[in-house]
């Protein structure tokens, strides 16, 4: 198989939210939903792939002196960036190599080096997602078979020499995963009780607001709590959080997000030790606790200081990386830091996602002692593309819960053009049901028992089954 990038257009869709996500030192009330639009030769014929992501101020760089105008301009020179180099790029002998080659090409560019990892490989992980799709589409096949068939050409020895001689099918499940747990987003600034929200802050639009409506309406029991770096808020927000939750008939687990609150490894311990210090909260973190991600921001995370820390706490909760896995070496030097794992976003590239998850699935096997964590995250995405290959992608690493956040703060698919609304209820009327309430419609997520079904995104060649039309979205770029 040979494939090569001819043509690409950015496109967008400008999304607001329904009520603002405070995560770490950003506030979100509006984005941009970009779409790449691309055609690749694949084995002499024309496909197209389509990927897309939401550009999330404050994520990729935490710059609180940054505009977030100039931060969405950054996301699109990277991501322009990588269009220009995979032209220039021409064939490759599959897309393990065409991404090899892009990554290796992005990361070295001598106009990025200011950028970190994390955002360089941004821009190659919608490129790279694009390619999986038209290569899915030329084999008339799904993602799942084509990494089960390694249609691919994934070499997970060039990532991980311990997995020399493996390919993904002899590590990953042999079927993909037909449901999968809804992980929900507690963020900083949400209401968790329905008595919390002020009168004039009281959304109409028939969807839950407070955590308290979400598992009514939802019946979810996984979720990812947003914490605050202040020992004392988060005390009161975690008792808060405890007393909701236990009122429900059924357990609930949970990831708790540091959100690189903290430079100094000692400090983060001391605080960790203050809250399970506390007696009301220790059992409840015993029990429900699944792992906490990134609380060291990413210039300490992976430091020698972080390690003596690690090492120095030998009962230490098993915390993973986020935005510390920017490059392909992150995982390695993380588990060499002291971390349990790392989390898999599409925006971090599917094929790295693909063989950390390997990775860390056969170290369990080799080492019972330590467990190693892959969780599912989310960048507020939401359909008719991203979502969908995001829960494609988890479907094949076997994940039992993802966090989804997108369709809580942000009202389904209502902003979309209308075809778009139509068609992903005809072609995805498994994951998507029609929500009708103070007399609007639109399709929005249908959780049922805090599950999503994924039987839609399964058959599809790579997440998303409707034919999009480009033009229904806004050109930035073309390539």
């Amino acid at each position: 198989m040979t494939i090569a990038l001819k043509q690409a257009e950015l496109r967008k869709v400008d999304i607001a939210t329904r009520m603002p996500f405070r995560y770490g030192i950003a506030t979100v009330t509006a984005e941009p939903c970009l779409l790449v639009f691309a055609n690749f030769e694949v084995d002499g014929e024309q496909f197209r792939g389509v990927a897309a992501d939401v550009l999330p101020p404050k994520w990729f760089t935490k710059k609180p002196e940054a505009s977030i105008e100039a931060e969405i301009e950054e996301m699109l020179m990277v991501i322009r960036t990588a269009c220009g180099s995979a032209l220039e790029m021409g064939e490759q002998e599959n897309v393990f190599r065409w991404w090899q080659q892009l990554y290796q090409i992005q990361i070295s560019d001598r106009g990025l080096a200011r950028l970190p990892p994390l955002l360089k490989s941004f821009g190659v992980s919608l490129l790279e997602r694009a390619a999986i799709d038209a290569t899915c589409r030329r084999q008339t096949t799904t993602f799942h078979r084509a990494v089960q068939e390694n249609l691919l050409g994934i070499r997970l020895e060039d990532l991980h020499a311990e997995l020399a001689g493996c390919n993904p099918a002899m590590i990953l499940p042999k079927k993909p995963r037909p449901t999968i747990g809804i992980r929900h987003t507690v963020g900083l600034s949400d209401p968790l009780r329905d008595s919390e929200i002020a009168e004039d802050e009281r959304l109409n639009d028939g969807l839950p607001q407070s955590l308290e409506a979400c598992i009514r309406r939802y019946g979810i029991t996984y979720f990812k709590i947003k914490l605050p770096a202040s020992i004392d808020e988060a005390r009161t927000r975690l008792h808060q959080f405890a007393d909701l939750v236990g009122q429900s008939d059924q357990s609930c687990q949970f990831t708790l997000d540091g959100n690189e609150f903290y430079t100094d490894p000692n400090e983060f311990r001391n605080f960790w030790e203050e809250v399970t210090g506390d007696r009301r909260l220790k059992k409840f973190l015993q029990e429900g606790l699944l792992v906490i991600e990134q609380p060291l921001h990413r210039d300490v995370a992976l430091s020698e200081d972080a390690m003596r820390a690690f090492k120095a706490w030998p009962d230490r909760p098993p915390i993973i990386i986020d935005e510390s896995d920017g490059e392909i070496s992150s995982l390695r030097q993380a588990l060499e830091t002291g971390y349990a794992g790392t989390s898999h976003k599409n925006c971090k590239g599917v094929i790295k996602g693909l063989s950390n998850a390997c990775l860390l699935r056969y170290l369990n096997n080799q080492n019972t002692d330590r467990p190693f964590v892959c969780t599912g995250e989310d960048l507020m995405n939401i359909g008719p593309v991203a979502l969908l290959q995001d829960l494609a992608v988890g479907a094949v690493l076997g994940l039992s819960h993802m966090e989804r956040n997108g369709h809580h703060y942000i009202a389904g698919l209502q902003q979309m053009p209308a075809g778009i609304q139509r068609d992903i209820l005809a072609s995805h009327g498994d994951l998507y049901c029609q929500h009708a309430a103070m007399g609007i419609r639109f399709p929005t997520l249908a959780i049922v028992a805090g599950e999503v079904k994924l039987e839609s995104v399964n058959r599809a060649p790579f997440g998303y089954a409707l034919d999009l039309e480009a033009d229904q979205f806004e050109l930035i770029d073309s390539f």
